[in-house]
């Protein structure tokens, strides 16, 4: 099973491996890496917004803004992409000017992407490929021939590590493109009733509710018009915001993306658009298209908070300590159900807490769920797979966003040899509720919490 498609972190893994050996066998890296992201999320926002900040008070409003937009809390169970900071880090690096056009902090910002999650390496390369046109349309013949070479370079580096965690197999074709897609109403929507203190929430159709989440708050709703007031009193932004006009096409792109190919408003379904047969292998890869719209989004606050940087310091600052207190009186509910579940004291193995877990995983060489199916029974299969990794036991399938052919036809076979009984006698079978026992394996059948398993035989 390819790392690409699992919700592996091969950042973390790199950093934590020289350590592995003084840490603990079941040792979490969640939390560290959870408190990383904000700290390099408020880092970003920082070289963002301190040079033209009028007041200490306004920027660390505005960078309490940042932190504040609903989808980075939003996102505490699926931890690898709280990795928001390598978006405000793009538009950190379009914006600078003196580092916009030098490809060594492009070629960084890449490689750290590939290496954290594919959505997010998507959402960068949106904001490098808007950078490298600009750069490339206002620059001369030679500069033009350095950024084609050295594009061409962090591509292929790029190409090298996600070969490496299994890009370029032959992978089943879902036709999920826009499974988990965003509605139109998404930024004003909350979606769940309990996250917003202010503004109704309107049920979203089945697989919008989280990935396409992109509530911003109501301190961020109030805070844009009036940003936009400012625009027109005080007329033209400052250079920087206006080459922002570069990052249209990606933006433009990243939203049609986001809320395609069905297209909701408030819980309705609009209209369906047709995909071309020949795009529909590689839109196939994008089944949560509605994560795409976060770039606009950080986009839109940027703005917003800049554009409000030019009233009188005063005035900012007020405004801004105001729509802040207010962002966070309206999702003080989204944040008291993400401390909640993240401080839930319930024990590691809710489903297995038997003991004899772990002398059956001990005895045997690898385990397996009967049938071979991760999501049927979500929580059992995560118990066991943590019981496995933490005995160095390989488990033989895994909870991805995509399987490989060769995979799905092995686990096929796996599945049709329990059916008939042909059973390795080193192997731990995981019997599914309502799963037949095979025929011959009644002398190694057991039940533990309830759960029916083929144990190995004994030597």
């Amino acid at each position: 099973m390819t790392l690409l498609f699992t919700d592996s972190n091969p950042l973390v893994a790199l950093l934590a491996r020289p350590f592995a050996s003084w840490l603990p066998t079941e040792f979490q890296l969640v939390g560290p890496w959870i408190l990383l992201c904000f700290a390099l999320h408020a880092l970003c926002a920082v070289l963002l917004l301190r040079d033209h900040a009028p007041s200490f008070v306004a920027l660390w409003c505005g960078v309490a803004l940042f932190l504040l937009v609903p989808t980075l809390a939003n996102r505490f169970v699926h931890a690898k992409l709280m990795a928001h900071w390598l978006i405000l880090w793009g538009l950190w690096l379009f914006l600078d000017t003196r580092r916009a056009g030098d490809l060594r902090w492009w070629a960084a910002l890449m490689i750290v992407a590939a290496l954290v999650h594919n959505y997010l390496l998507l959402m960068v390369a949106a904001i490098w490929a808007s950078t490298m046109l600009e750069r490339f349309v206002h620059g001369d013949a030679g500069r033009r021939v350095r950024l084609v070479t050295g594009s061409a370079v962090i591509l292929a580096v790029v190409a090298l590590i996600a070969r490496a965690h299994g890009a370029g197999g032959s992978f089943e074709v879902t036709g999920s493109y826009g499974a988990f897609a965003m509605s139109l109403d998404a930024p004003w929507n909350p979606g769940n009733a309990s996250y917003s203190t202010f503004l109704p929430a309107i049920e979203q159709r089945q697989g919008r509710g989280f990935e396409g989440f992109q509530y911003l708050g109501l301190g961020l709703l109030i805070l844009i018009p009036i940003a936009m007031v400012t625009r027109i009193a005080k007329g033209r932004a400052s250079s920087d915001l206006g080459r922002l006009v570069w990052l249209a096409p990606a933006l433009i792109v990243l939203t049609a993306l986001a809320i395609t190919p069905a297209i909701d408003i408030a819980g309705q379904k609009l209209l369906r658009l047709p995909i071309p047969a020949a795009f529909a292998p590689a839109l196939d890869m994008v089944r949560a298209s509605g994560r795409l719209f976060w770039p606009v989004a950080y986009a839109l606050v940027l703005v917003t908070v800049r554009l409000v940087f030019r009233l009188r310091h005063d005035r900012a600052t007020l405004v801004l300590a105001s729509a802040t207190a207010l962002q966070l009186l309206d999702l003080s509910g989204l944040l008291r159900a993400v401390h909640a579940a993240s401080a839930d004291r319930r024990p590691t193995y809710v489903r297995t807490p038997s003991s004899e877990w772990t002398r059956l995983v001990a005895a045997v060489d690898d385990v397996t769920l009967a049938p071979a199916d991760a999501i049927a029974d979500l929580q059992l299969y995560q118990e066991i797979a943590w019981r496995a990794a933490s005995a160095r036991k390989p488990i033989r399938h895994v909870y991805a966003a995509r399987t490989a052919m060769a995979t799905r036809q092995r686990l096929m076979r796996e599945d049709l040899d329990v059916s008939h009984g042909r059973l390795q006698p080193r192997r731990l079978y995981v019997l599914l509720p309502g799963t037949p026992v095979p025929d011959g394996a009644a002398r190694r059948l057991r039940t533990v919490d309830g759960i029916r398993v083929i144990a190995p035989e004994k030597r």
